[in-house]
C-alpha cells in the first residue's frame, strides 16, 4: 500500500457502550456521539429506538450480562448512565440507590479493566452539601442527601481501582429525552406553560444549569485529546435557583412568566436540618483552561437550546491551535 493510500484509508471509529440509554443523559449522548463513533446502548426495562444506534437488554447488577455487553462489542470507552437520579426517590429508597448508582458502577469498572477499556461516570454537583461559597475538584465531598452520598461513593470507587477513567461532575443537566411516558423535568416546564397550567418552583437551592449538549461536547474533546484519570466538573457560570431558571427560560423562548410562582422545596436532607438557601457552585476553571474552552451562562446556554430545538446550528468557533472553542 503506498503512502498516499495509506493516508487516505478511514480510521476504525471507536466504540462507545453506553449503560442506561433510555435514561435522559444517556439518550442524548447516543444522538450526539453516534455521528463520529459506534455507538451501542443498553438499558434494563424500557426498549428505545435510536436511528443508527444499537440497543440492547443488559442489567448493570448482573456481572454475567455486563460481561457479555463487553465481550460482544470490546467498546473502547463505556458510560455509565443508569442509576436512580431523583432525589426524593433516592430518599425513599436508599437501597435501590445504592444499588443502581454504586453497585451497577462497580461492575462497569471490572469489566473495563479485562477488556482495556475507559470508564466515563457522569456525577453531579449533590455531592457537596451547597453550604460552602464554591467547590473545587480536590475538595472532599460532604453530601447531605442520598443521591449525593451514592454518587460520591461511585467517584471514590472509580478513582480508587480504575486505571483508566474519567468523571464529569455536572450541575444540572436538561434538555429532551426519548422516553414518552417519563419526560424529564425540562420537558414538564415546557408542557405546562404551553398550556397555560401555573407552576410553583423551589427558589432556595442555587446550582449551574446546561444544556446536555454542553457536557457531550466536552466529552468528546476529552476523548479526542486521549484524556485519562481525570475528574473534571462542569458547570454554567453563574447559578440559579429553579424559579430563576423559569424565568430565564421564558425569556429565551417567549414563554409567559406569570404563571410561575416561587416556593421553598423540602429538601430531602440525611441530616437534621439545612440552610434557608443552598448554593451548589462548581468551579470550572480547571477544565476551561485544560480544554481551552469557556463555559457560558445560565442564560447563554438556553439561548443554545433554543437554537437547538428549532434546528438553527449554534454559533461556535473552533481555532486550529490549541482546539478553542466559544461556546454561544
Amino acid at each position: 500500500m503506498s503512502d498516499s493510500d495509506q493516508k487516505n484509508k478511514p480510521n476504525k471509529r471507536k466504540t462507545i457502550l453506553i449503560f442506561g440509554i433510555s435514561s435522559f443523559v444517556g439518550s442524548n449522548l447516543a444522538e450526539f456521539f453516534k455521528k463520529d463513533y459506534r455507538v451501542v446502548g443498553t438499558y434494563h426495562k424500557t426498549p428505545v429506538k435510536i436511528p443508527g444506534v444499537l440497543s440492547i437488554r443488559c442489567d448493570a447488577l448482573v456481572k454475567e450480562e455486563v460481561q457479555l455487553a463487553f465481550y460482544a462489542f470490546k467498546p473502547d470507552i463505556a458510560i455509565y448512565c443508569g442509576g436512580l437520579s431523583s432525589l426524593i426517590e433516592c430518599h425513599k429508597k436508599e437501597g435501590l440507590a445504592d444499588a443502581l448508582n454504586t453497585s451497577g458502577v462497580f461492575n462497569i469498572v471490572e469489566y473495563c479493566q479485562r477488556y482495556k477499556a475507559q470508564v466515563c461516570y457522569i456525577s453531579s454537583s449533590y455531592v457537596f452539601s451547597g453550604e460552602e461559597a464554591s467547590y473545587l475538584e480536590m475538595d472532599i465531598p460532604d453530601p447531605n442527601c442520598i443521591y449525593g452520598k451514592t454518587q460520591a461513593a461511585a467517584e471514590f470507587f472509580i478513582q480508587k481501582t480504575s486505571l483508566n477513567y474519567l468523571i464529569f461532575r455536572c450541575s444540572k443537566l436538561y434538555g429532551r429525552g426519548v422516553n414518552p411516558t417519563n419526560p424529564t423535568w425540562f420537558e414538564n416546564l415546557q408542557r405546562f406553560l404551553k398550556m397555560g397550567k401555573t407552576i410553583s418552583l423551589d427558589g432556595s437551592i442555587e446550582t449551574g444549569y446546561l444544556d446536555v449538549y454542553y457536557l457531550a461536547m466536552i466529552m468528546r474533546m476529552s476523548f479526542d485529546k486521549g484524556v485519562m484519570n481525570r475528574l473534571f466538573q462542569v458547570s454554567s457560570s453563574n447559578q440559579l435557583s429553579l424559579y430563576d431558571f423559569s424565568q430565564s427560560y421564558c425569556k429565551v423562548f417567549n414563554d409567559s412568566h406569570d404563571l410561575i410562582s416561587k416556593t421553598k422545596w423540602t429538601f430531602p436532607s440525611t441530616t437534621t436540618s439545612v440552610g434557608d438557601r443552598l448554593t451548589l457552585k462548581l468551579e470550572t476553571s480547571n477544565i476551561e483552561g485544560f480544554l481551552n474552552i469557556e463555559l457560558p451562562s445560565v442564560e447563554d446556554s438556553l439561548k443554545f437550546t433554543f437554537q437547538r430545538l428549532n434546528g438553527v446550528e449554534a454559533k461556535t468557533g473552533r481555532m486550529n491551535s490549541g482546539e478553542e472553542i466559544r461556546f454561544i
